[in-house]
């Protein structure tokens, strides 16, 4: 019993392996994820939440220490690509990076916000014939919507206030720019934060009721509450929905992977997810 938890993880000890997250406000969403995992799994992992007010330090102790991962959350999506080694292409086609993986001191960056998106639009047999709109123009939308284009999407529009940004977005893909998000689309997805917990507009429709109810699809970049109201009001019509939720537990499956060289079974992830938010 000296050499293990009784869930039959391997205690603390000096080659247990460490992996990090890099936010400005972190959450423990990630640490607990991840963590259930080890101990479900038997890993000598460990897995940590820390924010910064020097990135480059902080990426320069990754690297200096062996720290084996390192999950990076806004503002610092960007500033990294100049301190990592190698640069995947899910990465480099949105310039954002949300995971580090440090072999002997060589860090490879990639992004599994666009992984996963990308794995639900085959795993849900979204159609690329179908029109896509997206509700967001900020790091997450362009790793969503990049992930759609890639993907054959070719008719799309980028919906959102901010027209320098949304503009660019659009205009970077091949998409259409709109200011508002009225005119509706067989796909939709809202990639602001309209209906997050505890947030200005969490009680809000992030589309309209007859946007809704035209789509084949409504998708939900929001992960907290995993129900949002788009949610709510789209399975209420009987439209087929993909939440923030799974993206958030698929994206850090991805991560997971890459970090321990293990993949979770489906069944794994979705007992994780639930132990995260509990």
């Amino acid at each position: 019993m000296a050499d293990s938890l009784y869930s039959g993880r391997p205690l603390l000890n000096k080659d247990t392996s460490v992996c990090i997250s890099l936010a400005a406000r972190p959450s423990n969403i990630g640490t607990r994820f991840h963590n259930y995992l080890y101990n479900e799994l038997g890993l000598d992992f460990v897995y940590k939440a820390f924010t910064t007010t020097d990135i480059a330090a902080a990426i320069g102790g990754v690297r200096a220490l062996g720290i084996r991962g390192c999950s990076v959350s806004m503002p610092f999506k960007e500033d990294v690509i100049a301190l990592v080694d190698d640069l995947e292409e899910s990465a480099r086609v949105i310039n954002s990076v949300n995971t580090i993986v440090n072999d002997a001191g060589r860090l490879t960056a990639c992004n599994t916000d666009y992984l996963a998106i990308a794995r639900l639009i085959d795993e849900r047999g979204l159609n690329p014939a179908e029109t896509l709109l997206i509700r967001g123009s900020g790091g997450m939308a362009s790793a969503v919507a990049a992930a759609f284009r890639d993907k054959g999407f070719e008719v799309g529009t980028i919906a959102a206030r901010n027209q320098e940004t949304g503009g660019r977005l659009a205009d970077r893909l091949g998409y259409r720019y709109a200011a508002d998000a009225s005119g509706g689309a067989d796909i939709v997805v809202n990639v602001t934060p309209i209906g997050m917990a505890g947030g200005a507009e969490a009680d809000d429709l992030s589309f309209e009721p007859d946007v809704i109810a035209k789509a084949h699809t409504v998708f939900d970049v929001v992960a907290l509450a995993s129900e949002t109201p788009l949610v709510r009001a789209a399975r209420a019509a009987g439209i087929p929905v993909i939440t923030g939720a799974e993206v958030i537990a698929l994206q850090a499956a991805e991560q997971f992977e890459r970090y321990t060289g293990v993949r979770p079974t489906a069944e794994q992830v979705a007992a994780a997810s639930v132990f995260s938010r509990a």
